[in-house]
């Protein structure tokens, strides 16, 4: 049907649109690759976020063993929501239910073959469009996470990176926030690993890529 054929298309809209940020805390920033590179996408999301009023909602995992959530992330006015599975849904179910518009999530923070893969299709499973910003996840091995991505593109996942997430979202150059999201997406991007993933035959991103 035509309806079908729109959804798979994957557009946003900031009115039907929530941010999630994954469990970017503080014992984890010697752990995972590339974090502070992460963090640094993941705020930029967020800011932009906050410039177009889409919600965002944030977790931390296990916190008293892990930590708070680091504050590069600039996330300190957002309560977080603590948890120990590996779904951001079940604690965010209450938020999820009070937004019968929601219809897109854009997913950022780690780690990716863990609580990202997890939320990704819990969120699937009830009928929302997933956006993983690949330039804003991460992993403590890199074949984890190529894997991880892959494996959400199987099931539906729409892999995208921050700028493209960010344009989406908001369309025209005629935007009034238009000047301040473009100094943002100007800064430049930092090196999160995955240019090589994206280059030669035998890398798991492209090996199940579709026509």
């Amino acid at each position: 049907t035509m309806a079908a054929a729109r959804a798979s298309l994957g557009r946003i809209f900031p009115e039907s649109s929530i941010l999630f940020l994954c469990d970017m805390q503080e014992k984890l920033r010697d752990r995972v690759l590339y974090f502070p590179q992460i963090v640094s996408m993941a705020a930029r999301m967020l800011k932009v976020a906050q410039l177009l009023d889409v919600p965002v909602l944030l977790t931390e995992q296990y916190p008293q063993g892990l930590g708070p959530t680091v504050p590069e992330l600039g996330a300190q006015g957002l309560r977080a929501m603590s948890k120990t599975c590996l779904s951001m849904v079940p604690p965010l179910q209450q938020e999820l239910d009070r937004r019968p518009q929601l219809q897109s999530v854009l997913l950022c923070g780690i780690e990716t073959q863990a609580c990202i893969l997890h939320t990704a299709l819990d969120l699937l499973d009830r009928g929302l469009q997933v956006h993983v910003a690949v330039d804003a996840c991460s992993s403590r091995s890199e074949i984890n996470r190529l894997v991880a991505l892959d494996r959400m593109r199987q099931s539906g996942v729409f892999l995208s990176t921050s700028e493209a997430l960010i344009l989406q979202l908001m369309k025209d150059t005629a935007h009034p926030k238009f000047k301040e999201i473009q100094k943002i997406i100007k800064e430049p991007v930092p090196d999160v690993g995955l240019v090589s993933a994206f280059q030669g035959k035998n890398n798991p991103l492209l090996l199940n890529s579709r026509p």
